[in-house]
């Protein structure tokens, strides 16, 4: 929803609803960003790169955060997200390849 008007929903009932239709679509996005990570280590496999690389994770947390700011959202509770939301990607990455990614 990229509406800013929500006066629209009347009250809790359909306020919760409307978040909860929000939080299904969410997790569909996770499920496909989960998929997508597993191609991303099936490639890695292929071409020998590791599952950590430090200037892809620093660039997908500066994109959180700009893409967070143009949807008026906190960048800095962005950042936090993807950066949690990274780790565990890179460790699902590392188990997918065989390292013992400790970090």
């Amino acid at each position: 929803m990229t509406d800013t008007d929500l006066s629209h929903i009347a009250d809790m009932p359909a306020l919760r609803a409307a978040i909860d239709d929000l939080d299904r679509k969410l997790a569909r996005m996770l499920a496909e960003r989960t998929r997508l990570i597993a191609r991303a280590a099936e490639i890695k496999a292929g071409i020998g790169l590791p599952a950590r690389i430090d200037a892809r994770v620093e660039e997908v947390a500066a994109n959180a955060r700009a893409n967070a700011a143009e949807a008026g959202c906190d960048p800095d509770l962005a950042e936090a997200l993807w950066r949690l939301m990274m780790e565990h990607f890179i460790a699902q990455e590392a188990r997918a390849l065989g390292e013992d990614d400790d970090r």
